[in-house]
């Protein structure tokens, strides 16, 4: 009995060692690879449109009023639009989206959209301006659009958007980056 004890726990002392010799070792942590970031050529940093993004998103959640172009007192699109380049860039936009539309600069597909391109839509069909937003990256753009709502973070990609689209402006030119303090 002795012996078929001390047989027992060679073959199985045995067995772990083979099972454990045929089995596949953990999987290393994967590699981490650093790339470099790179943009489209057309594209640019600009601390201008970057302090347009940050007013603009900071100020989701106020108030819509028709007519209202402060904090304070609500905003409605076009309101919203000259508060934050004013506030943010310096710049002084005209008050209403049918002025801001036909801005000089360029016209820009939606491909190329940048943070700070002022965006267009049509929202009662047609071809006639009637809604502006803010385009702050990733696919969406900031807006006050309603009466009862408030500023909103909306996506390009909804169909409501889509099918509205007119066009966009870009208000941030790479020669407004020298600018003197």
């Amino acid at each position: 009995m002795f012996m078929s004890f001390t047989v027992r726990l060679a073959v199985a002392s045995l067995a772990v060692l083979l099972a454990a010799c045929s089995s596949n070792p953990p999987p290393s942590p994967p590699k981490v690879v650093s790339r470099p970031v790179v943009s489209a050529p057309s594209q640019f940093s600009s601390p201008v449109a970057d302090d347009v993004l940050l007013r603009a998103i900071g100020l989701v959640g106020t108030p819509y009023r028709w007519g209202g172009n402060t904090p304070d007192s609500g905003f409605d699109c076009s309101g919203l639009i000259g508060y934050v380049y004013r506030d943010a860039a310096g710049i002084t936009l005209p008050r209403s989206t049918r002025e801001m539309i036909t801005l000089r600069g360029p016209n820009i597909d939606r491909s190329q959209l940048q943070t700070g391109d002022l965006v267009f839509f049509a929202t009662s069909g047609g071809s006639n301006v009637s809604h502006a937003g803010i385009y702050v990256g990733e696919g969406r753009f900031v807006h006050a659009p309603a009466t009862g709502g408030t500023v909103k973070l909306d996506s390009l990609d909804k169909p409501y958007w889509q099918k509205a689209w007119l066009n966009a402006k870009r208000v941030i030119q790479p020669s407004n980056l020298a600018r003197s303090n």
